[in-house]
């Protein structure tokens, strides 16, 4: 993908007309730079970081989502301050679970895919187009998924049509699925889904469906030994952005802080938290 020593010169593929599809550019000219083209030797393993819980949250006006900050190996901490919800583009955020490293490099890629989209064609993806171009991705490391390097993201994006939040999932052959409400995943996500199923309700405000998708993360850590809950000590807390008619924002620390505050409070003689 470098120059032409002799020429000084681009090679032809980077100077004529092409997809508007980064990945399917890549795959042509140099497949393997793609995360899902560098496959294990047959029957080897690697014990790597693992990503664990991600929530989303549709309410009135908007979406978000949050994750919590652990990353495993094994039985092992591998990290206890990831970042595992990311911007997408201006309007969409995608949250990772899984094989931590292949799953920050396929974001990565995600994200140059939908900007050079943007750059070809003039105009954003819808957001269904966006969803669709990431199980597209998620297929291409199927290989990877089938020696133990599954990558399983979550999407969430803000339709500026309809003015409603988005929520999909997907599984590791790239199956591609419309979620409504709320929705979770990662090795805490059963007893994340357990609380937000509880706690959500119709015409949710942004405020209200902060604090329900910090408790959901605080749910599952209470059961699930690889979601990290919230670190007063270390002063570590989930990552959350929001995604409206504004775009994408991640909600700041002290915002955080405050809401975790409030919460752990109100369960200090209500650890399970009952209504």
């Amino acid at each position: 993908m470098s120059r032409d020593v002799t020429s000084g010169r681009l090679p032809d593929a980077f100077r004529v007309p092409g997809s508007s599809s980064f990945t399917e550019f890549i795959g042509q000219v140099a497949p393997e730079l793609l995360p899902g083209s560098r496959a294990l030797p047959i029957g080897a393993t690697v014990d790597a970081p693992h990503g664990t819980t991600i929530v989303t949250v549709e309410y009135a006006g908007g979406v978000l989502m949050a994750g919590d900050r652990r990353a495993t190996m094994g039985n092992l901490i591998a990290n206890r301050d990831m970042e595992k919800v990311f911007s997408a583009d201006e309007y969409a955020v995608v949250g990772i679970a899984g094989t931590a490293g292949l799953a920050i490099e396929l974001v990565k890629l995600y994200q140059v895919e939908l900007e050079h989209y943007e750059k070809i064609e003039g105009a954003l993806m819808s957001v269904e187009g966006k969803a669709n171009r990431l199980a597209s991705m998620i297929r291409g490391n199927l290989g990877n998924a089938m020696q133990g390097l599954a990558v399983v993201p979550l999407f969430a994006g803000f339709d500026l049509d309809d003015r409603a939040g988005r929520i999909y999932s997907y599984d590791v052959t790239g199956g591609c699925y419309r979620e409504h409400d709320h929705h979770s995943i990662g090795s805490g996500s059963l007893f994340a889904r357990g609380s937000l199923k509880k706690l959500w309700r119709p015409g949710l405000d942004e405020s209200a469906a902060v604090r329900i998708a910090v408790e959901a993360l605080y749910d599952a850590a209470d059961d699930d030994s690889a979601t990290g809950g919230p670190d007063l000590g270390r002063r570590i807390w989930p990552t959350l952005a929001v995604v409206d008619v504004e775009g994408v924002r991640f909600l700041d620390d002290e915002t955080l802080a405050s809401v975790v505050a409030t919460m752990v409070e109100a369960r200090r003689d209500n650890p399970g938290g009952a209504r």
